[in-house]
C-alpha cells in the first residue's frame, strides 16, 4: 500500500492519540487522560528522531486531513540472552497497532504492520511478539503470528 511511512517526531501527538484509541478498544472503554500521555509523548519525541533507536513507528496519514494519522504500528527491539531458536537474543515487540475508527477496513493497519515487520527484519530480529484483541487476531495470523504456549505473567509494583 502506498502512503505508509516511518513516523517522525511531528507525529508524536497523533501516535499518543491512536494509542488511546487502541487502549480503549482493548479495555472496553477509553483510558482516562493522565501522566501516561505526557510520558509517552516524551518517549516518542526522544526516540523517533534517531534512525538507530530501538523503537520505530510506521503510519498512514488520514486522507484529506493534514496532520492527522489514520493508522499506526509501533514496536521496539529488546535484547535478551540468545537461545537455540534465536542466538541473537534480539526480540521484537509490537505494542501499538491502531486505526482511527473513521479509517478502518482499508488496509491501513496491515500496511503499517508490514512496514514495521520489515524494519525488524532489516535489524536482524527474527522473533516478534504482540498481544491481540479478537478483532486483530485474523490479521496477525495472516502475517504469520501464532498463539504461544508460554503463560504470561506480570508484576506491577511501586518503584
Amino acid at each position: 500500500m502506498s502512503g505508509v511511512r516511518r513516523a517522525s517526531v511531528d507525529d508524536a501527538r497523533e501516535l499518543v492519540r491512536l494509542r488511546a484509541v487502541m487502549l480503549g478498544a482493548m479495555g472496553g472503554s477509553p483510558p482516562e487522560p493522565g501522566e501516561w500521555q505526557h510520558t509517552a509523548l516524551r518517549t516518542l519525541r526522544r526516540q523517533l528522531p534517531d534512525p538507530e533507536a530501538d523503537l520505530a513507528a510506521y503510519v498512514v496519514d488520514a486522507p484529506g486531513r493534514p496532520g492527522t494519522l489514520a493508522a499506526c504500528a509501533v514496536g521496539v527491539i529488546d535484547l535478551r540472552l540468545g537461545g537455540p531458536a534465536d542466538p541473537s537474543g534480539q526480540s521484537g515487540y509490537v505494542f501499538n497497532v491502531a486505526t482511527d475508527p473513521a479509517y478502518r477496513r482499508r488496509g491501513f493497519s496491515r500496511a503499517c504492520l508490514v512496514a514495521l515487520l520489515d524494519w525488524f527484519g532489516t535489524r536482524g530480529v527474527r522473533t516478534v511478539d504482540l498481544k491481540t484483541s479478537p478483532e486483530g487476531e485474523s490479521l496477525y495470523r495472516e502475517l504469520g503470528f501464532r498463539l504461544t504456549s508460554t503463560a504470561a505473567m506480570r508484576r506491577v509494583g511501586r518503584l
